[in-house]
């Protein structure tokens, strides 16, 4: 369920706070690890760049974690971003039909 009120936490913000701080990690440690550069990591950890499935798996491998994880926080950050300011009404079958 997407919150209504808030926007969720950018998946960067998840990264910092909860996963480099806490294991004494650098950005720059990140990214050797990774194999990636270090703008990469930076780009998301500044909320300037999204997860991509790529650098899910990524993540997933790095912290024992799921690549489902990182994607989801992605998607609901997405879709909260993307609410549409007028709704649609459902779809109804015609009269008649199975």
């Amino acid at each position: 369920m997407i919150p209504e009120n808030r926007i969720p936490t950018h998946p960067g913000v998840v990264l910092l706070e909860e996963f480099l701080l806490p294991l004494g990690i650098t950005q720059v440690e990140l990214a050797k690890h990774l194999q990636v550069s270090v703008q990469r990591i930076n780009e998301i950890v500044n909320g300037k760049r999204g997860i991509t499935p790529a650098t899910a798996w990524l993540l997933a491998e790095a912290f024992e974690s799921t690549p489902e994880f990182w994607l989801n926080l992605q998607a609901n950050r997405d879709l909260a971003l993307n609410r549409p300011t007028n709704s649609r009404a459902p779809l109804k079958k015609a009269a008649g039909q199975a």
